[in-house]
């Protein structure tokens, strides 16, 4: 994918974590990966959360840009590519305001 520049990324994060259906359960992955490389099982088993709907959310983040892979198969394990890694400030920033517009709508 090439650099990516710190603008687009936050676009991007904020179209797959905070705009679309799904976008707190990959929020949730880039935050495990993030505390430490993971495959797709133990994604499934430390967040609680079907293997099927993982490898999908795995597959966009991959095909984004937002994670990278070694190995094959069920060896496969998930890293932040290098520009979230990067940028990972910008990742919590939106996550945060996500957290806060939640509770808002909790308390009304």
């Amino acid at each position: 994918m090439g650099m990516m520049r710190r603008g687009s990324l936050k676009h991007l994060l904020q179209w797959l974590i905070a705009g679309t259906r799904g976008g707190a359960n990959r929020a949730r992955i880039i935050s495990a990966i993030h505390d430490e490389p993971r495959n797709a099982n133990q994604l499934s088993s430390f967040l609680a959360l079907d293997y099927r709907t993982i490898r999908h959310h795995l597959d966009l983040l991959k095909k984004n840009g937002l994670i990278t892979s070694i190995g094959e198969a069920y060896g496969t394990m998930y890293f932040l590519s290098r520009e979230l890694e990067d940028n990972y400030s910008v990742f919590e920033e939106i996550g945060n305001r996500m957290e806060t517009t939640l509770k808002r709508k909790d308390e009304e």
